[in-house]
């Protein structure tokens, strides 16, 4: 039979837990005996001393709680990310959306949408400013969590320069991006250095969310003020269902060196990342 004796804080061998059903008058000189080979949840004796008097009482092994299981996890954490982006929107734009609507309207119908070409303008500017910041970060960093992720296939912000071009050869006047691209662009930086996990839901989110609902929103929009012209913004060179599938298995491998709590820090920031790219698609209808 093992022995463990306890020290004056009553500390129990690390690799045993008990709930004690009771310790009134326990000295510092306890003694708890175990067989070992005993195994959860059977009982324990714990002989106290009692003014002299040896007395015996019970104590129970506590069995390990089964890990709780998330959402999408036994898919990998993308999928994890995309249950919690999912139920961050409203019915009108994504078949599994959960959120209420609060009736702002861009989270209506894209069908009813007035948009105009130079709030539309504004709205590509300020994401341009956002992709750039993303793929400056990535491609100037050497920290392995973002270095996998250069050259993906899924970067914009090129895409974004030729159609500047294209809007200056219309006679459009090209904007200063506005608050909502430099604010965000702003938290992107800071993220990048000092919070990882949630620079990696922002990532995530800015790029399968265009590559999604925001090519629906593009075509949308230039049917009803751009004559159906097709942007480079919505073009990928590759198969984008490839392109995407690999960096879903990427962002997979990064989370598994991640604990739990690291992986939950991540999720929490996907409202952030909603209410960020929110103000900045907004720009659309102003």
């Amino acid at each position: 039979m093992a022995t463990t004796r306890l020290n004056s804080s009553c500390h129990f061998p690390s690799s045993t837990r008990l709930y004690c059903e009771s310790y009134l008058s326990l000295r510092t000189t306890a003694r708890i005996s175990y067989a070992g080979t005993l195994t959860a949840p059977r009982g324990y004796l714990a002989v106290k001393a009692n003014g002299g008097q040896a007395s015996v009482v019970t104590a129970m092994a506590i069995t390990e709680k089964k890990q709780k299981k998330y959402p999408g996890e036994s898919k990998g954490f993308v999928e994890e990310m995309r249950f919690v982006a999912m139920r961050l929107h409203t019915k009108d734009q994504a078949r599994e959306g959960e959120k209420e609507s609060n009736k702002s309207p861009e989270e209506g119908p894209v069908a009813k949408w007035e948009p105009t070409v130079e709030g539309y303008l504004q709205f590509l500017v300020d994401s341009k400013l956002v992709y750039d910041t993303l793929e400056g970060i990535i491609d100037e960093s050497d920290f392995p969590t973002y270095a996998g992720f250069k050259n993906t296939g899924l970067e914009r912000a090129e895409s974004l320069r030729k159609d500047m071009e294209w809007f200056k050869e219309q006679g459009y006047e090209i904007p200063e991006p506005m608050a909502p691209g430099k604010t965000y662009s702003e938290y992107l930086k800071y993220l990048a250095e000092y919070d990882p996990q949630a620079f990696i839901c922002h990532f995530y989110n800015i790029y399968f969310a265009h590559s999604a609902g925001g090519q629906m929103i593009g075509t949308k929009v230039s049917e009803k003020i751009l004559d159906d012209k097709e942007l480079e913004f919505y073009k990928w060179d590759g198969q984008l269902s490839h392109l995407l599938q690999n960096v879903r298995q990427k962002l997979n491998k990064v989370a598994e060196c991640w604990t739990r709590e690291e992986k939950n820090h991540c999720l929490e920031e996907t409202e952030k990342s909603f209410k960020f790219s929110g103000e900045i698609l907004r720009l659309i209808l102003s």
